[in-house]
């Protein structure tokens, strides 16, 4: 599999696209006056302790206290493990005012502020750096005993004496050198003796350390062998990575590319209007089938439906090939709109439980390229499939949409009509409670029309009942719903 990265850069914010085979599968995108805050490490100060939560709040400097949970908090013997913390209590292990150091692991997600731990970790190219965890593990992604063996062999016989930190090896430390892992187990030691530095003359509520930028943390997460190319479309960023990877990973250089083309490089694979159709809640299948995408506050929901397709076979061998298709189009949706949370799958029912069994596999199969984490539940009696998928940002259409000042998000709007009947009881209102000659009725053009058009009799019969005028008025400014009844 072919994988391409194009990184588009403007003053105002920095785009990366990650395509594989030419199709577009994943877009992150980074604002100047917004930088994401995952990984940034902060000297905070506990504002209020929960005991009925099991949590507190913690002062960060950010425009909303951020949340620690009891099983985010490192306890001096953590050895005793997340249970033995939960039944030690917030209180025990926390105080108002109390200084400490945290990482976000959450960004600020619609009303609620950021999520912290305590168990910080530092992330480089071949390994997770954790002070004073005091454990080697590796990624499970490398699956050759033997390697996994070679490298903890290598980090276990690198640690200074009496050194009290932990390691993760990261799946990309498959099959390098020893040289090179011990390079980065330097650069780690070193890099936290500059946060502890920075930690003791930073006052309280201020950043410490902050994660690299988008288009380095891609390097060094994202970018492996099967990478052809990254494609970037500004001489400065490029010239910058450039000398960013010649230091950290310069396996890499040969992949860098500068990108001057006349046509923008998001254009090449058609990305923007991928990104257009990733904002749409239907997602529509080559068979003829379609998804219906709805993201709610507690959980997102994906509908299948065949649509126009009718197969050649019968109705459940339809079924199943809509299924299987819908399986791999979710699985690209989910990374392609970064959906995270609980998710509700609701494939066409299905009665062979093969079939049933083949759909939950591809579903499986389709996620593995996910750098996200995700859990894929058995099908419930019901017929849905319940899972859940790790998030840590902001959803591509809450980073790039907000929502309708004129539903309020709610995705529908009362009809005329019944803006219509609003207007007649409110004069009945107005009429009873006020002395007044007549009243006026400010209200939308579509509401004045069918008022003195369709609904003329009615209001004829209103003005005789109350013994009152009416005149209308409409406000191009009012939305469908918006109304008032003035007295004159």
């Amino acid at each position: 599999m072919s994988e391409e990265i194009l990184v588009n850069v403007t003053p105002q914010e920095t785009r990366v696209a990650v395509v594989e085979n030419g199709v577009l599968q994943e877009v992150l995108i980074e604002r100047t006056r917004c930088r994401g805050l995952v990984g940034n490490i902060y000297k905070g100060v506990v504002s209020r302790v929960l005991p009925g939560m099991q949590a507190a709040f913690v002062d960060v400097g950010l425009e909303r206290a951020a949340f620690l949970h009891v099983t985010d908090i490192m306890s001096s013997n953590d050895d005793s493990g997340v249970e033995a913390r939960r039944d030690e209590g917030i209180t025990r292990l926390l105080r108002e005012g109390q200084v400490l150091l945290v990482q976000v692991i959450k960004d600020p997600l619609g009303t609620k502020g950021a999520r912290l731990t305590t168990h910080i970790t530092i992330p480089s190219r071949y390994l997770v750096f954790m002070p004073e965890a005091g454990n080697i593990g590796v990624s499970q992604k490398i699956e050759s005993e033997e390697e996994r063996q070679r490298v903890k062999d290598i980090v276990q016989a690198t640690l200074e004496e009496h050194e009290p930190h932990g390691y993760i090896v990261r799946t990309a430390a498959e099959g390098v050198s020893a040289d090179a892992l011990r390079a980065d187990m330097r650069f780690l030691r070193k890099l936290w003796e500059s946060v502890h530095a920075s930690e003791a003359t930073a006052g309280a509520g201020s950043v410490v350390y902050e994660d690299l930028p988008l288009v380095r943390r891609v390097l060094r997460d994202l970018v492996g062998t099967e990478v052809e190319k990254v494609r970037i479309d500004s001489r400065e960023t490029f010239e910058t990575v450039s000398k960013f990877a010649e230091q950290f990973v310069p396996e890499i250089l040969d992949q860098l590319e500068y990108y001057p083309g006349e046509r923008p490089v998001f254009d090449l694979y058609a990305v923007e209007d991928e990104i257009q159709k990733a904002l749409e809640r239907k997602v529509q299948l080559k068979s003829g089938g379609y998804l219906i995408i709805d993201q709610t506050e507690a959980m997102t929901t994906i509908d299948v439906n065949t649509g126009a397709y009718v197969g050649h076979r019968n109705l459940e061998e339809t079924i199943f090939k809509t299924n299987l298709e819908a399986a791999q189009a979710i699985a690209r949706q989910l990374r392609l709109r970064n959906l995270g949370g609980i998710i509700i799958i609701d494939f066409i029912d299905m009665s062979d439980e093969e079939h049933k069994r083949q759909v939950l596999r591809a579903l499986e199969k389709s996620l593995e390229r996910d750098h996200a984490k995700s859990h894929i539940s058995e099908v419930s009696s019901l017929g849905l499939v319940e899972m859940t998928r790790k998030r840590t940002r902001e959803s591509l259409e809450h980073v790039l949409c907000s929502v309708c000042p004129t539903c309020g998000g709610r995705g529908s709007l009362k009809t005329p009509e019944t803006v219509c009947y609003e207007i007649f009881r409110e004069i009945l209102r107005e009429a009873r409670q006020f002395d007044a000659q007549q009243l006026l009725v400010l209200a939308s053009q579509e509401v004045v029309d069918l008022l003195v058009d369709e609904e003329s009799t009615s209001l004829a019969e209103l003005e005789s009942f109350i013994g009152k005028a009416i005149r209308f008025q409409s406000e191009v400014l009012y939305t469908q719903e918006q109304f008032d009844v003035v007295l004159m």
